[in-house]
């Protein structure tokens, strides 16, 4: 995909194209496909996660596909657009998560964007949307880079837990200042209130622990440090 796709032509996509389940996507642990939508002679690929196909967690409820949701709820609140549009739909194997495909250069990920000074404010942007939402599994492999539009961060099942659950490959940043215009979109979606939708999609407490991680963040000012060395995901892309 050149260029970032039009939200509104592309959520009409995920919600009214017919859907054609064309594979399963490789090294998912739930089951994940690649379809395709077609709807009134427009077609576009989607990555579609029924909630049939979620392995049994002890810690998450049932439902991840809504935290994949909440997450592209909460990006578009903050105006980053971290995460294709995403959407709920009853699909070919029940209720789940639609979200965009997008053309990515697979050859790339956190770890060689990284080395890239031209991407560092993009994967600050990603680290701290993380720790925001408490991200539980960003590996590397989940920053996708999109030539002539940007990086996106998928796979946000993991996300939205009450207790601190934090697991990331992004730990490059610790102890240096948040730039100050992430600070004020955070200090602006929490004055305005969390994007509507997100309460249909997380219980009470899950969003008071938003609004308390995002206020800790803008007291400190900095991104944090693990210093367990213990926070990472495996496999770690």
């Amino acid at each position: 995909m050149a260029g970032r796709a039009d939200p509104a032509v592309a959520l009409d996509l995920l919600a009214r194209g017919e859907v054609t389940i064309k594979g399963r996507m490789p090294r998912s642990s739930n089951a994940t496909f690649l379809v395709e939508l077609c709807v009134d002679g427009a077609t576009a690929m989607a990555v579609y996660k029924p909630e049939r196909g979620e392995r049994p967690l002890w810690d998450f409820p049932p439902g991840l596909y809504r935290r994949e949701i909440a997450a592209y709820l909460l990006s578009e609140g903050l105006g980053w657009g971290l995460i294709p549009p995403t959407i709920q739909r009853e699909g070919p194997l029940g209720e789940g998560s639609l979200q965009l495909f997008v053309a990515a250069d697979f050859r790339q990920h956190y770890f060689t964007l990284l080395e890239q000074p031209e991407h560092r404010e993009s994967l600050q942007r990603i680290c701290l949307f993380d720790l925001v939402v408490n991200n539980a599994d960003r590996k590397s492999g989940h920053c996708l880079y999109v030539p002539d539009d940007g990086i996106y961060a998928i796979d946000n099942g993991l996300t939205f837990h009450v207790e601190s659950k934090l697991r990331t490959v992004i730990w490059d940043f610790g102890e240096e200042p948040i730039a100050p215009a992430l600070l004020e979109d955070l200090r602006r979606a929490l004055d305005a209130g969390l994007p509507e939708g997100l309460g249909e999609l997380l219980d009470p407490d899950e969003m008071r622990a938003v609004k308390r991680r995002a206020r800790g963040l803008l007291r400190s000012g900095r991104f944090p440090v693990d210093s367990s060395g213990l926070r990472y995901p495996w496999p770690l892309i």
